[in-house]
């Protein structure tokens, strides 16, 4: 298989290729929609009571599975965010790019000669723009944070951007526009090192008495607003968010671009990508102590919240039927990740897994098995789908929406899935977590035999790793309790043929685990 290849299809062909589709399909495919892609960070499968949480109330996210298609098999590419957020830009696997979480120091992962989803609707004449979480690096290694940032967002495909370079327990904290630092005095120039500390900065492992949150594991570098971060900065003052206004800040920006949109006669794609509920977990004061089950509790209140105010931003523009949503989270659930935050502790009933095995880091199903829904007003039936689809699909899937002939090679095109619930999706699905990967098809997934410690310790979650094969019947045995690899040898060998095949050789190597 060539890697990153695209190719061009007759809009004749295309058009043949689409006459099963339901009326609903059809008509929906003579439009061009706006488009926004709304991605959580770190949210679980079973994080919204619409997938059965009962101790947590998520309405607004509720409202849209209710209202659109909650998809039971959606996943991610990957387990980890970097990865995850390469293949849903991309259309393509993270693991060809060996892509792994990035520093917030990182160059640009995506070559600004790559497709893109972004790229791909700029093409079929849309507006687009990202607001939020990147961590897909920028620039080069020797890049100055205090003059203009290029590679960037701005470079593959996005007209606009406003962002944090990496993640918000990571330097630089700071919010950077269209490439240039917000509110920057260049006479207090950011310095960025991952290595070394600059001299008289304090530190969360060296000065304790100065912060506000305790670390658990690796968080103890730079302290920023009393929160110690990964990897050291010194500067740039005037810049630094604060931690507690970074759920609305991002929001604003949101509500701007969309009402000054829907005022042009473009259709537009944006990329609303949110913190929540990654650590550090601050919620707005409004938000404190609302769950009941700690700081991770109510920063997912915080995000319903804000997914409310988009959806009255929406219908306030008079845009609501026309603008498809699609709503995921990056990778699956992780309790102490970086802080102590009372998440276990505080924990009680709730399962952010919905009932799978693992999370965030895991090759087990809950790594990268996470919410999934499409919602557009009056366009799409609302309806519950056992179909399998995943983040990167969307390349493909919206290039057949907006009549684009860009295709991936590892993108599919579940165009019909998206729209309808009783419509078929992918038929196999590669996932990887810290490098390893596994293979999905159908209702099973085979996990190979990788050697390494099987829990990581400092997230209390299993990694899937282990000396013998491993098989699973997803759809009947969900929590994947039972490796039924030995009762089913032929099964077992023709899916690993198959995968070795598709994932080529070196899929065994390990790899040291990162945190991010």
């Amino acid at each position: 298989m060539k890697i990153n290849k695209f190719w061009l299809i007759p809009l004749s062909l295309l058009a043949l290729g689409c006459q099963k589709n339901t009326s609903t399909s059809e008509e929906v495919k003579s439009s061009k929609p706006n488009i926004i892609f709304v991605y959580m960070d770190d949210l679980g499968y079973g994080d919204i009571s619409a997938n059965g949480a009962s101790t947590i109330n998520t309405p607004n996210m509720d409202a849209l599975a209710n209202g659109g298609i909650n998809f039971s098999n959606g996943y991610a590419s990957s387990a980890t965010c970097t990865p995850s957020r390469y293949a849903a830009f991309t259309g393509e696997y993270p693991w060809r790019k060996n892509a792994q979480i990035l520093p917030g120091s990182a160059p640009m992962l995506i070559t600004t000669d790559q497709m893109t989803v972004p790229k791909m609707l700029q093409g079929a004449g849309y507006e687009t723009a990202i607001i939020g979480k990147w961590h897909l690096g920028l620039g080069t290694h020797d890049k100055d944070w205090n003059e203009h940032i290029s590679p960037g967002p701005n470079e593959v495909g996005f007209n606009h951007s406003y962002i944090m370079a990496a993640t918000q327990d990571r330097v630089p904290t700071v919010y950077i526009e269209d490439g240039d630092v917000v509110g920057l005095d260049k006479n207090d120039p950011i310095q960025i090192d991952y290595k070394k500390n600059f001299e008289g900065q304090p530190t969360g492992k060296d000065n304790p008495e100065l912060i506000t949150m305790k670390w658990h594991h690796g968080h103890n570098n730079t302290i920023v607003n009393g929160i110690p971060r990964i990897g050291y900065m010194k500067g740039g003052k005037s810049a630094l968010w604060s931690d507690v206004d970074m759920a609305d800040n991002f929001l604003d920006k949101v509500k701007n671009y969309i009402t000054a949109q829907a005022k042009t006669e473009k259709p537009f794609f944006l990329a609303y990508t949110m913190q929540q509920p990654h650590v550090p977990r601050t919620p707005h004061p409004r938000f404190e102590g609302k769950s009941g089950m700690g700081p991770r509790g109510d920063v997912i209140m915080e995000a319903d919240w804000c997914i409310g105010e988009l959806m009255k931003t929406i219908k306030d523009a008079g845009i609501e039927e026309n603008t498809m949503i699609i709503f995921s989270s990056d990778n699956g659930p992780v309790l102490n990740d970086g802080y102590y935050d009372d998440a276990v502790e505080l924990i009680g009933n709730h399962d952010p897994k919905g009932g799978l095995r693992g999370g965030k880091y895991s090759l087990f199903d809950a790594g990268a098995h996470v919410p999934f829904i499409t919602y557009w007003k009056g366009k799409i039936k609302p309806g519950k789908s056992n179909a399998l689809v995943c983040q990167m699909d969307m390349l493909n899937s919206l290039a057949a929406l907006v009549g684009s002939d860009v295709r991936s090679d590892d993108s599919k095109d579940v165009l019909n899935a998206f729209l309808n619930a009783d419509a078929e999706g992918r038929t196999s699905l590669i996932l990887e977590a810290t490098t390893r990967t596994s293979y999905r098809k159908g209702d099973y997934v085979l996990i190979p035999p990788y050697k390494g410690k099987k829990v990581n310790k400092q997230v209390n979650i299993e990694l899937g790793n282990d000396n013998e094969i491993q098989l699973y019947d997803l759809k009947n045995d969900r929590a994947q309790t039972h490796n039924i690899a030995k009762e089913k040898p032929e099964l077992t060998k023709q899916l690993l043929e198959e995968f070795t095949k598709l994932r080529g050789d070196g899929f065994g190597k390990t790899k040291k685990l990162e945190l991010m």
